[in-house]
């Protein structure tokens, strides 16, 4: 898993990582574009990664196979999720993380990020990973596996910057779910920078100045 994925260093000898998941169905490639909108050249050296997710049959899709971090049922989050599958995602991105550790950057240099499906397991992820970590970002997401949150949270990333951000008409991910993270968040103690946006299941050029600016505070 780990030598499956894109990177990309905005300088030499990078000091710090980010590792971005992609939302269902699409790769590692999706998120290329945006990096030289978050760090100007000659800025800072990181390195962002962009981890490819194992190809897997979707019930939403009616079966199809595509890459995704877990098997969605339904879009209704009373539908019973995958655990199995989130709980192997937590584990490629645990490798992943320990790669970047044995390179040099130490955990809490390291941002966990991702949108939809993606922003998903970097919530999950994030708050279950046993050392600080310097960012967690989750795009257009909700809380998977929310009912086991306060029992399956770690004290580590109690204290992490959170960027929590979602498109008021998005028709994918209900804004409702993106609140209800908020919320949820909020209730046990994270420190959340939340954004809102006029914008469908997407990311919009304001979304992107605002990550930049959050990323230059958790990552100088």
């Amino acid at each position: 898993m780990a030598r499956d994925a894109v990177e990309i260093e905005t300088g030499p000898a990078p000091r710090a990582a980010i590792i971005w998941l992609h939302g269902l169905g699409a790769d590692g490639h999706d998120f290329e574009p945006i990096v030289p909108e978050l760090v100007r050249p000659g800025e800072r050296a990181l390195r962002f990664v962009f981890p490819h997710a194992p190809m897997r049959p979707v019930t939403l899709n009616g079966g199809y196979a595509m890459r995704a971090w877990y098997d969605i049922i339904a879009l209704d989050r009373r539908a019973a999720e995958d655990e199995k599958g989130i709980r192997a995602s937590q584990a490629l991105v645990t490798e992943l993380i320990g790669r970047e550790t044995a390179r040099g950057i130490a955990a809490e240099r390291i941002v966990i990020a991702g949108f939809s499906q993606g922003g998903a397991m970097a919530l999950y992820c994030g708050a279950r990973y046993p050392e600080r970590l310097a960012g967690i970002i989750g795009l257009s997401c909700y809380q998977p596996l929310a009912s086991r949150f306060d029992a399956e949270r770690l004290p580590a990333n109690q204290a992490t910057p959170v960027f929590l951000a979602h498109g008021m008409q998005d028709p994918v991910v209900s804004p409702v779910l993106g609140e209800a993270t908020l919320r949820q968040l909020q209730a046990a103690g994270y420190a959340v920078e939340w954004h809102a946006y006029s914008m469908p299941h997407a990311v919009c050029p304001q979304e992107i100045t605002d990550l930049a600016a959050w990323l230059r505070r958790v990552l100088p």
